[in-house]
């Protein structure tokens, strides 16, 4: 009897069964007479360059074989609790509906390449129980996920096994839809690309078929990796990776909860909980009141809040697109009496397709700048920005421990950094405004807020959040760059009129009376300070940055000017998402695991074919 043959099917960053191209072949294969593969071995790997792993250090192990898992300019957590928790609840869901199909999930740690290389190397050992033929993963866009397809594909071929680059199909637009084929074709702007694709109703390819029946899982013990011991429960899996993260908090003094405040996103991972929370939108109405709601900063529903989802491939977006024409066309009962039920799309779900080609645009940026994506010059090549430097400057390095901590002393701002800290969570409008209050405002190294986001924010998306960032500060594809400016006092005025938001999380200013004292602290009357126990915080007495803005028609500045411009129209970032005491860093250009974006390697392909 010949050996068995066995497909791994490595996964990353599409975890899910429905609407997954991978899957859905396989599905089909496994159902004809003679099935190309005998097991199938669905795999996964916390990646020791982005996450750090030393807490799945098997007993008697003291050491990790890799660095920590840092940022290189901030030296922060690649992946916080937050992210790292909605992570493992979306690969422990995958894995429980695999067992649905009687197959199952590996889940193993370190980098991707090396782990493939050892199982390859293990299973050839004994090769009487079964030989693995072949290995598919997704394509996906950014430098270390190519470094990652370049490395597993030289271990699977010098085996002389099949390897298969599949095409990530959970974006909006398919890539093999869109009207060229060289990256650096891609406009420079947003609106000339949404021009080529549109109608957008009618650019998504079909939701593929749930596969209903796989191969087998291999029934051979699949060995361990490395010095590590990966749990068999979900428990102990979510301590092994919060272990390291709460031994050494990002921030040296944590913040506090607020009294009675509610996270906008208590939210969790899964493919399963992603299509509860289409189901909801669409059933509530809110898809319908998205473009109405989408700049609200409290509460779970003003926006979709699907982005956590998108960003690990639980859902996708062409998923969203079917559920949104059923609902259009009425030919569901889901959203059965809810406004616009039957009535085509309207400026709400059309809204939605719009944010979702968005996030499509973010990733192909990606694509045709490569590296550039981590630059300070940007996607510009822009050196004039003078940026500020933590490590070079004192002053600026505690203007930075203010920032990160929520103590800047602009309400708007402290706010949300605070929520973003505490829930891994900040709203739209937040993320533009304090993205330009860091770049525009404090003239601080950009970059610093892209890692701070990336290591805290549950929805973390490479190109949406690097991309944001870069577009907000002046660096990226806004064809207004520099000139941008956010003011988030009238901001603040704007959207959180009555400072519901600012008092919410900034538990200090829960009494002050004003509105305008709230964005602003520093203005409060000295008897008002000294009332509400204010008196002597460095961020109520001395603020980063007095930011003039009178209520009225005639406000400083005339709401223009450095400090002072609109920001209307679409604004400056946070688009798909998207981020007390000292930080817990390492320093700028410290690059982690011999892994760092920008490698040797990678400088001298810094074209957009990174494969």
């Amino acid at each position: 009897m010949p050996p068995a043959r066995i497909l791994i099917y490595l996964l990353r960053r599409d975890l899910r069964l429905a609407d997954n191209p991978i899957f859905h072949e396989i599905c089909k294969s496994c159902q004809q007479s003679q099935s190309p593969y005998t097991y199938l071995l669905p795999l996964y790997v916390f990646p020791a360059q982005q996450l750090e792993v030393s807490g799945f250090l098997s007993p008697g192990e003291s050491r990790s074989p890799y660095p920590e898992a840092r940022s290189q300019a901030g030296g922060f957590w690649r992946c916080g609790p937050h992210r790292a928790r909605f992570l493992t609840e979306s690969v422990w869901d995958l894995k429980k509906s695999l067992e649905g199909l009687n197959s199952g999930l590996v889940i193993r740690v370190g980098m991707l390449g090396q782990v493939v290389k050892e199982l390859l190397d293990a299973f050839a050992a004994k090769s009487a129980e079964g030989e693995i033929v072949s290995l598919w993963m997704t394509d996906e866009e950014g430098v270390e996920e190519k470094r990652e397809e370049r490395e597993v594909r030289r271990a699977v071929e010098s085996k002389g096994k099949d390897f298969k680059l599949w095409t990530d199909e959970k974006y909006f637009v398919d890539d093999r839809d869109i009207p060229f084929q060289n990256p650096r074709e891609l406009p420079d702007v947003f609106t000339n690309y949404r021009k080529q694709v549109e109608p957008l109703r009618d650019a998504p390819r079909r939701v593929l078929k749930t596969p209903t029946k796989l191969p087998p899982f291999p029934p051979m013990e699949v060995p361990s990796i490395g010095p590590f011991s990966v749990p068999d429960n979900f428990d102990d899996m979510m301590k092994a990776l919060l272990k390291p993260l709460e031994e050494k908090p990002l921030l040296s003094r944590p913040m506090q909860w607020p009294s009675n405040a509610k996270s906008a996103h208590p939210f969790h991972g899964g493919e399963a909980t992603g299509h509860l929370r289409i189901k909801h939108l669409i059933a509530s109405g809110n898809m319908t009141t998205y473009k109405d709601t989408r700049n609200g900063m409290l509460g779970e529903d003003f926006s979709t809040k699907l982005s956590a989802w998108f960003a690990l491939g639980c859902v996708t977006a062409r998923q969203v697109h079917d559920y949104l024409v059923a609902f259009e066309d009425g030919t569901s009962d889901l959203g059965k009496g809810a406004p616009g039920y039957g009535k085509g799309e309207n400026k709400g779900t059309a809204a939605v397709r719009f944010e979702l080609l968005w996030r499509d645009y973010m990733r192909l940026c990606t694509k045709k700048f490569g590296p550039r994506l981590f630059r300070e010059s940007g996607f510009r090549h822009d050196d004039s920005m003078k940026w500020k430097y933590a490590e070079k400057d004192k002053d600026v390095q505690r203007q930075v421990e203010r920032f990160l901590a929520g103590e800047t002393g602009t309400g708007l701002i402290d706010a949300s950094m605070r929520e973003l800290y505490l829930t891994g969570y900040t709203s739209n409008r937040a993320r533009q405004n304090v993205a330009s209050f860091l770049a525009k405002h404090l003239g601080i190294d950009w970059r610093i807020g892209a890692e701070w986001y990336e290591s805290l924010l549950c929805d973390y998306d490479l190109s949406s959040n690097w991309g944001n960032w870069q577009y907000t500060a002046g660096v990226g594809n806004d064809p207004r760059g520099e000139a941008r400016v956010f003011n988030p006092v009238k901001q603040a005025f704007d959207y959180d009129p009555k400072a519901d938001y600012v008092k919410n999380w900034v538990d200090e200013l829960r009494e002050v009376d004003e509105a305008q004292y709230a964005f602003q602290a520093w203005k409060l009357p000295e008897d008002e300070k000294a009332r509400l126990k204010l008196k002597d915080l460095e961020w109520v007495e001395s603020p980063l940055k007095k930011i003039e803005f009178r209520v009225g028609k005639h406000s400083a500045n005339g709401g223009k000017g450095r400090g002072g411009k609109r920001g209307g129209g679409r604004g400056g970032g946070g688009r798909g998402g998207g981020g007390g005491g000292g930080y817990n860093g390492r320093g700028r250009g410290q690059k982690t695991r011999g892994q760092g974006r920008m490698g040797t390697m990678d400088k001298a392909q810094e074209g957009f074919d990174m494969s």
